[in-house]
């Protein structure tokens, strides 16, 4: 007699590899930031196969080593090695909560190296579907969405010369620039040059990535106003929340939060004290995808304003996001997904299509790309 399997049993599949290496890929320029000013991007590469053929990819990514937070480059891919695979080798790879619930459980923190293992698999199993991986969280609102350019060479004329190349090619209309590392006023009489030399019609964005203090932000939001600055994001310290609250309610620029976001918990603090009028949502920085949207439910209950954020991803992480944020009726302020875009070289075999101030998103299963090993191969660290 024959046996019976079913439909969840031909699904069903487990978890047979992690293998994870480090990837340095040399940026297009120095990209200067109050925190840090990098020259090369390392990323770490999430594959993930499972006992039916399907292999799953991810990404983490920091800024600056350990610059910007708690994980560097190496600890992520240590971690993911000693303590991710050992507990998820064997496990399904098709009860993503279940293991999600698991990882959470065993190991603390880690929010990139888990952000990573989810979208892999995320990726395998919307693979295994057949859908791409907007699909499960409800497939895509937008076919591409907005993405803004950072300006943040430190150089005047050079980040001018950068803005009218991107509009001129219709690749950006929408820049961000990176302030903090010099005087107020010296920033403000940078932003008021560019602002001058692109246009009115052109969105200027600033993130001062905590690099003033309270007194300083108050002293110079007017200005900011002034050479019209239209969001200013995390301008002083990631904990000096009342801070933040305040300057929310000083009502001159709306103010983003972006480094005071650590996942879910952190928005519900920032929502109710009305600490900030925008979030940056960033995948890795909220732990992961589900957590990301976790953190988007509750900005729009809050009625707060939502911005996709980047840790200057490569490919992989950036499209994740993209699918992630596709899915969201309203976008207000649009993304800065450009990460791929900072980079010299690509590891895709096909790039990421970037044309008409969007990033347009993939129709194929996962998310809907596929990694040249030819070059994953030369930018791996030795």
């Amino acid at each position: 007699m024959k046996s019976s399997i079913s439909s969840e049993e031909k699904m069903d599949a487990t978890i047979v590899e992690v293998n994870t290496r480090i990837l340095d890929i040399p940026t297009i320029r120095p990209h200067k930031m109050s925190v840090a000013t990098m020259h090369c991007q390392s990323i770490v590469l999430v594959r993930i196969k499972t006992s039916d053929g399907i292999e799953g990819i991810g990404e983490a990514t920091t800024i600056g080593g350990l610059n910007y937070g708690g994980e560097s480059p190496e600890s992520i891919k240590t971690n993911i090695d000693s303590y991710f695979a050992p507990l998820i080798v064997g496990q399904s790879a098709t009860k993503l909560a279940a293991l999600r619930k698991l990882i959470n459980k065993t190991i603390k923190d880690n929010r990139f190296a888990k952000c990573a293992i989810e979208t892999a698999l995320y990726d395998a199993y919307a693979k295994r579907l057949g859908v791409p991986l907007n699909a499960l969280f409800g497939g895509v609102v937008a076919n591409e969405i907005k993405v803004a350019w950072t300006l943040a060479s430190g150089d005047t004329q050079k980040d001018i010369a950068e803005a009218e190349q991107m509009l001129e090619t219709r690749r950006h209309n929408i820049f961000k620039l990176k302030i903090g590392m010099r005087s107020p006023k010296d920033d403000i009489k940078h932003i008021a040059a560019i602002r001058k030399a692109v246009g009115d019609d052109v969105s200027i964005r600033v993130d001062i990535n905590q690099g003033w203090s309270e007194t300083q932000t108050v002293q110079n939001l007017r200005a900011l106003a002034d050479v019209g600055v239209e969001l200013v994001e995390q301008p002083i310290h990631e904990k000096n929340l009342a801070g933040m609250q305040r300057l929310t309610a000083l009502g001159i620029v709306p103010i983003m939060a972006d480094e005071s976001l650590k996942g879910p918990e952190d928005g519900f603090t920032l929502a109710s004290q009305h600490c900030a009028n925008v979030f940056a949502i960033k995948i890795e920085q909220a732990g992961g995808l589900q957590h990301a949207r976790d953190l988007i439910g509750i900005a729009q209950a809050a009625d707060i304003a939502l911005y996709g954020g980047t840790m200057l991803e490569g490919s992989i992480a950036t499209i994740a996001a993209a699918h992630l944020f596709a899915t969201l009726n309203n976008l207000e302020w649009g993304t800065e997904l450009f990460g791929p875009l900072l980079l010299k070289d690509e590891i895709l075999a096909t790039p990421l299509d970037y044309s008409n101030f969007t990033l347009k998103i993939p129709t194929g299963p996962g998310l809907g790309i596929s990694l040249d090993d030819d070059k994953v191969n030369f930018y791996t660290r030795k």
